[in-house]
Parts: C-alpha cells; structure tokens; sequence
C-alpha cells in the first residue's frame, strides 16, 4: 500500500510541474524548446525605423538576405528583399 502511495505522490507532482509549464508556456513566459546553440549568427537586426507611434520598419539579415519588414499593430509584413551584397554595394552599410 505504501507502495502505491509513493507512486501516486509521484505522479501528481509530475503532473502539476507539467500542468504549469504548459500555463507558462501559453503566457509566453518560458520558452517552448532551449535555444539552440549555431556556428554563427543568421538573424541579424541591422537598423530600425519608427514611423509612428505603432509603425516601425525593420531592415533584417537572415544569412546572406536583407529584408525590410514594416510592423503595425495588425501585423508584420515583407516589403522587399535583396541580397545583402547587393545591398551594402547600394548603401555602403557592412552587415
């Protein structure tokens, strides 16, 4: 009987550290996986532009892209794309 005891106790106990960490999860206060670690870095955020007080365009490099992205409230969309060699040719800015 202690037996069975045990194993419920234990049993509950993973079940409650289960039932918070998906509570925290959904309130996107603990990450769904580790980071992983990479050689380097792929995502990079090379400037930033505010246009109002909700609007805001990005210029990001993800390998060898550059993307400008505009963020409003409703979202975020992909305005254009270049190669990023072609893009520091244009602008003289190094990624």
């Amino acid at each position: 009987m202690e037996m069975i005891d045990q194993v419920a106790a234990i049993v509950v106990v993973l079940g409650l550290t289960a039932g918070v960490a998906w509570w925290l999860r959904r309130r996107g206060m603990l990450p769904a996986a580790l980071p992983r670690k990479t050689m380097g870095k792929r995502l990079e955020s090379l400037d930033r532009l505010p246009l109002g007080p909700q609007h805001t365009l990005h210029l990001v490099r993800v390998g060898e892209k550059a993307l400008l992205v505009a963020a409003t409230p409703a979202g975020c969309a992909l305005l254009d794309s270049a190669d990023l060699r072609v893009f520091e040719k244009i602008t003289g800015v190094a990624g």
